[in-house]
């Protein structure tokens, strides 16, 4: 047989209030309207549902049943009704955030868990980007946020803070060459052989356009997509690599030095785009989340928190 919604919302009110005339009030029916839905309920059933008695009703084993079951089917309906009528919403566009590789690396991933959990209504597109492509997509209105780096981003007229540091240091096997170490310079660290990141990455292309077009030759024993496999691969003694210190996590056994260089000393900025002077709530919202996963982020980095 087939059930009415509204016939079921009916019985199960009925039921709860142990009375036919509470169960109309609640579902704005008169009294005889109801009651001759009640009927109808129990002549398609076949049986009874409701036992009547002086000082109201209460159900029999078919009507705790019906309800029981009208319980659930009303749940899912409910259920069925919101989703359907999600995709009748206009559709909020993303949040657009670009990064540099140091930053989509943790301090970028950290903010996403936190502020994804605390809006459940906010999508975020994020992708990796260098500095000078974050800072024209974000002129241009195309981006939300970016995180850049002060001596790429420097008088392009965007609203910027800062966000922390992201100097870069050499790293190597604990007890290797540079046991003992506390500073030394690229042109020394490019005499022994290296690993590095592939040739498109946002890391290596900037090292590389600091070097300029006198830069030591390298000898990289291999390249790779991602910082944790080459902070892994120089761990293991495969070769020297050059990392932003924040990605280095306290318990790796690594020994670390300083680069003289100037060039690799450098800042981690947060970048608005061309809205900033009017930004969303969520935008200001994601702002804040990136603020506090630069500031909660220990030297040296920890690991991110599991979604």
């Amino acid at each position: 047989m087939r059930y009415d919604l509204d016939d079921l919302r009916l019985f199960r009110h009925i039921v709860a209030e142990g009375s036919i005339t509470a169960g109309a009030r609640r579902m704005h029916l008169s009294l005889p309207s109801a009651s001759a839905r009640v009927r109808a309920l129990e002549h398609h059933a076949g049986v009874a549902l409701l036992i009547r008695e002086r000082r109201g009703v209460r159900p029999t084993p078919a009507g705790t049943a019906l309800a029981r079951h009208a319980r659930d089917v009303l749940a899912q309906t409910a259920r069925l009704e919101s989703a359907v009528a999600s995709y009748a919403r206009p559709p909020t566009a993303p949040l657009t955030l670009l990064g540099g590789g140091s930053a989509m690396h943790r301090l970028v991933p950290r903010a996403l868990v936190s502020f994804l959990r605390a809006h459940p209504d906010v999508d975020v597109a994020a992708s990796e980007s260098r500095t000078p492509r974050t800072v024209r997509m974000l002129a241009d209105g195309e981006a939300d946020l970016g995180v850049v780096l002060d001596n790429e981003a420097r008088d392009c007229g965007l609203t910027m803070e800062p966000l922390g540091d992201d100097s870069l240091v050499v790293i190597g096997q604990l007890g290797g060459i540079l046991a003992g170490r506390t500073a030394v310079a690229y042109r020394e660290v490019a005499e022994h052989p290296l690993v590095g990141l592939d040739s498109g990455s946002s890391l290596r292309r900037w090292i590389e356009k600091n070097l300029g077009p006198h830069a030591p030759a390298v000898r990289y024993r291999t390249t790779v997509a991602h910082l944790n496999t080459l902070v892994s691969l120089a761990a293991a003694g495969v070769g020297l690599a050059v990392v932003p210190r924040r990605v280095l996590a306290p318990s790796q056994p690594l020994d670390v030095c300083e680069l003289r260089d100037p060039w690799s000393h450098r800042r981690h900025l947060l970048a608005w785009g061309a809205k900033a002077q009017a930004p969303s709530t969520a935008t200001a919202a994601l702002a804040e989340h990136l603020r506090h996963a630069a500031m909660s982020e220990p030297e040296g980095g920890e690991g991110v928190p599991a979604m």
